[in-house]
């Protein structure tokens, strides 16, 4: 193990220099040619201010978990469930009734992020909820809401999983929805479709959906409660089967075909294997509600795996109806007279980057606070095999997941991020830090791709063919590498002692250089979304040793350079997934402001006008108490269909980006707790 003596650990300032620089970031800065005036102290009292606030908000265990907000589908799901079940609360229904009534658009309908278009599933969802929650369809918020969904086109234009839904009530046709028979769940893993073909989040939503798919429940609801005037002309006038494509010859024809001869065996009752695989998908859901906060661990495939015990006959008070319900009700939050749902919770994920931020900031690595934070993250290591496994069977389990249990599914860019946080901190038992990185390292090789780039839960997950399956179309079938897990991944590997000569990382940048834009930027699979992919692949690229002038590195430089917005900040909509000339383009936010100047940060520009107007952005924006506020969602669930907002991004990100300029600008050397010799792991099959 190498020690590095890191020259930027100062100690904590005592109080009356904190009264001093307080008072200084009472004046916003001001930025003359490129320089701030009394910059080193306004970017050491920031990063101080926002240190103290990040280790408040530390929770006593050693790890931060910030709330993680998505649209109000949830909210909606959350009543339907519960109507379904017949285990509704009707004040709990109020208030979530009150959230989503707060999250109507002026048009009438509902986004699925902040400031976004109406989205007719999410408004469909909305007004049914709403109904179930006993507002009547002559309630002025239902009225609005009416008027533009069927603008939208009605409720044939929502996606698969709201028909379904729909379906459980009798508001949809079972026949016109796409099939999803439990069968799947049988075919082997060399078939050329299989469930290990798709996604592992697909495969955790679909498996139980294709038990209610198969099973069909129905809830009978007075008239009322219906959706019926959704429908454009009215629901027996409505065309509710999928749209042939006009190309005759397509990939989304012959899924059709396929999916209009299943409904045909379901009807005529040729399903030989129905009781076969309802079995084989039930046991499958089981094994993996072990060592997990639920299937998952994930909202959707949490809800629809309650559902499907349910459909399999397992009654209310069952111990795993229970122990499914409880999972599921931890992610709600009750706040005065609003009730919310959280898509999942993101405690190493939050605690990674938080312990990785304070190390760049200065807390010392042996601090009792950041030990504790490592003592926590690395018991969370998975040491048993899961879904990967299937395709990636020389790996050795050794990856970190996203949630505070999810044994069956770590994921890479939480594996990678945790080595990150490691690496800034000096744990007692060195030896075993020693080994729990060695182990995440090795498992986050063999999952590299064929393409040379690393996807996020699995390896090769890339037959694209499968996105024209009819209820793919929640636009997240696949898991194929991306350039922002891969930048991250180089700079990990670049940290613990790798460098260009490795074979991993000769493949990896060519990958990287492959999937840059023409103007330069990198797309972010992970984050809104050309600022976030141009910054990690940047990042990554300097970590491993990349000349600065190249060519793509000064391109993608200049590209950050030039959608910078007026007032110093970055910022980019979550509409650059649905419009790729928005690109850069949004009001300026904490955490994106942070990506573009950490991006700079990487290929050695510490004096620009643009760096130093980003710096007074993030100077000018503070708070009193040391965070930020960010009114917009810069975290990606699926593009083009579902974000995130992370409460946590608006703190980590700024105090990073603050600190890491502030230690570049003096040439400090950064703190590595272990670096290895390459030789030292095992090398993946055909290196």
């Amino acid at each position: 193990m190498e020690h590095i003596v890191k020259t930027n650990n100062s100690p904590e300032p005592n109080l009356d220099e904190l009264k001093l620089v307080e008072s200084n970031l009472a004046s916003a800065p001001q930025l003359r040619f490129g320089k701030i005036d009394g910059l080193a102290g306004r970017v050491g009292a920031a990063t101080d201010a926002a240190r103290r606030f990040l280790f408040s908000a530390q929770h006593e265990e050693g790890y931060w978990c910030g709330e993680l907000e998505a649209d109000t589908t949830l909210e909606s799901d959350y009543i339907l469930l519960h109507t379904l079940l017949g285990t509704g609360d009707a004040e709990r229904f109020r208030k979530a009734a009150n959230w989503i009534v707060q999250h109507q658009n002026e048009d009438g309908g509902w986004s699925i992020y902040a400031a976004g278009p109406s989205n007719v599933s999410a408004s469909v969802k909305a007004y049914f909820g709403l109904k179930l929650a006993g507002y009547a369809a002559d309630h002025p918020v239902l009225q609005r809401a009416r008027k533009k969904i069927l603008e939208l086109g009605g409720v044939t234009e929502v996606n698969t999983f709201t028909k379904i839904y729909l379906c459980f009530f009798g508001q949809y046709d079972y026949d016109a929805v796409p099939a999803i028979p439990p069968e799947i769940v049988l075919f082997p893993s060399w078939f050329w479709f299989n469930i290990y073909e798709i996604s592992s989040w697909s495969r955790a939503i679909l498996v139980p959906l294709s038990i209610c798919y198969a099973k069909k429940p129905f809830k009978k609801i007075p008239r009322e409660m219906g959706v019926e005037e959704l429908f454009v002309g009215g629901m027996s006038k409505s065309r509710m089967h999928l749209r042939w494509s006009k190309k005759l010859v397509s990939w989304r024809n012959f899924f059709l075909c396929l999916d209009r001869m299943t409904h045909w065996f379901e009807r005529v009752h040729i399903r030989p294997l129905r009781s076969v695989a309802l079995k084989s998908a039930e046991r499958w859901m089981l094994e993996r509600f072990e060592m997990s906060d639920g299937l998952g661990a994930i909202y959707p495939s949490m809800m629809n795996a309650i559902i499907a015990l349910r459909c399999q006959g397992y009654s209310l008070d069952d111990p795993q109806v229970i122990r499914a319900l409880d999972e599921f009700e931890k992610l709600g939050i009750e706040e005065g007279e609003t009730f919310r749902m959280q898509p999942c919770m993101s405690p190493v994920w939050d605690t990674a980057y938080a312990m990785f931020a304070l190390g760049e900031a200065g807390v010392p690595a042996n601090d009792p606070r950041m030990v504790k934070c490592a003592d926590w993250i690395m018991q969370k290591q998975v040491r048993t095999p899961g879904d990967w496994q299937v395709k990636n069977m020389k790996g050795k389990p050794g990856g970190w997941y996203f949630e505070f249990n999810n044994e069956f599914y770590p994921d890479v860019d939480d594996s990678a991020m945790v080595c990150l946080a490691l690496s800034r901190v000096e744990h007692p038992n060195g030896r075993y830090q020693r080994e729990s990185v060695q182990r995440a390292i090795d498992w986050i090789l063999s999952m590299q791709c064929k393409n040379g780039g690393w996807a996020s839960f699995d390896k090769d997950n890339d037959k694209m063919v499968f996105q024209f399956i009819p209820f793919a179309d929640h636009n997240a079938m696949l898991d194929p590498a991306t350039v922002d897990i891969t930048g991250r991944i180089l700079e990990m590997m670049a940290t613990y002692g790798y460098d260009q000569s490795h074979p991993a990382v000769k493949r990896a940048i060519q990958f990287v250089r492959k999937e840059q834009e023409p103007d330069g930027s990198w797309f972010g699979r992970w984050g809104v979304n050309y600022i976030y992919g141009t910054a990690l692949v940047l990042r990554g690229l300097e970590a491993i040793g990349m000349d600065n002038h190249e060519p793509c590195v000064q391109q993608a430089a200049e590209w950050l350079r030039m959608v910078q917005n007026a007032d110093g900040g970055w910022g980019e909509s979550v509409g650059s997934y649905d419009d790729p000339a928005l690109r850069g383009v949004g009001d300026s936010t904490p955490s994106q402001t942070a990506w573009a100047i950490l991006g700079l940060l990487a290929v050695g520009d510490t004096r620009s006008d643009s760096v130093a107007r980003g710096i007074a952005y993030l100077l000018r924006t503070q708070k009193e108490d040391g965070a930020w506020d960010e009114a917009f969602f810069t975290g990606t669930g699926f593009p083009r269909v579902f974000y995130l907002k992370y409460h946590l991004y608006r703190n980590s990100f700024p105090v990073y980006a603050l600190a890491r300029y502030y230690n570049q600008a003096r040439n400090a050397q950064d703190y590595c707790a272990a670096k290895f010799q390459p030789s030292e792991f095992r090398l993946r099959s055909g290196f």
